[in-house]
């Protein structure tokens, strides 16, 4: 059994890969935890059927964290070993100027889309809303192009409310002409999320010469799907049907394993 770990700002989601069983089937439910709370990583383990061998994460909230979680997953018998963005993995290639500067959530959760790809697809862009939203694409050619970051939905709430006098932490309905604060935040926050996915997507489209596909992540989703939906309907108008764009529950595993049986495979 091979635990995944993505250690995010905000959360901590883990899984297991039965790397004893043909084709290393995953576990059936993710599990996951409010980032300080690494007991509740402790007694997950504990129900595992079986004591883990080993384990494979990735980790952006900190040295302090990760040592943390290595020495809850000592406890329980097994090492862990993080896994880095890199200049190339499974076939995708990082076009970062520096490949280790890439957040390792990132490549992560871009190899996890690309497991669930034929060798043969179109360009996609995958969205993720987080702590932070980050907005990546890669090519036809399995090149990750570059990408965005911002502040996440809920940061950009908080900013607002905690670095302005007047305004609050609002909690507000997502409409074209906002007659309320409450609706002007929640508006602009969608707006900008949303402005900046579709700018992406229209640079691919650009870039590639071909529509983008579109992929989202992340627990801010919900807060901001309707927004973006509605204004690639808009700007893909005059391209044609626009992407629906396809929510992933949780691609930083889903990448974490295909490195992980990959590691398998190249051991067998």
């Amino acid at each position: 059994m091979i635990i995944l770990i993505d250690s995010g700002n905000s959360r901590l989601k883990v899984g297991w890969l039965d790397a004893a069983s043909p084709d290393a089937p995953r576990e059936p439910a993710v599990a996951a935890f409010e980032g300080v709370d690494l007991d509740a990583l402790d007694r997950w383990l504990a129900t595992l059927p079986r004591r883990p061998a080993r384990a494979l994460g990735v980790n952006v909230a900190g040295e302090a964290r990760g040592a943390a979680i290595a020495a809850i997953l000592k406890k329980h018998g097994c090492a862990i070993t993080w896994s880095p963005s890199q200049a190339s993995t499974l076939g995708l290639v990082n076009n970062y100027r520096e490949p280790t500067q890439l957040g390792a959530d990132r490549w992560a959760s871009l190899l996890g889309v690309l497991s669930r790809l034929p060798a043969t697809h179109p360009p996609f862009v995958l969205a993720s809303f987080g702590t932070a939203t980050t907005i990546d694409t890669v090519g036809p050619d399995n090149v990750f192009a570059g990408g965005l970051i911002l502040p996440g939905p809920a940061m950009m709430r908080n900013a607002l409310a905690h670095g302005t006098a007047n305004l609050p932490v609002a909690n507000g309905q997502v409409v074209a002409y906002p007659t309320d604060t409450h609706a002007a935040i929640a508006s602009g926050i969608a707006a900008a999320q949303a402005g900046a996915v579709v700018r992406q997507w229209l640079a691919g489209r650009q870039r590639y010469g071909e529509t983008p596909q579109i992929y989202a992540a992340g627990g801010g989703w919900p807060e901001v799907h309707q927004e973006i939906e509605r204004l690639l309907a808009d700007a893909g108008g005059a391209f044609g049907a626009a992407p629906v764009p396809i929510y992933l529950d949780h691609p930083v595993l889903d990448g974490l394993a295909a490195v992980a049986r990959a590691t398998l495979d190249a051991n067998a």
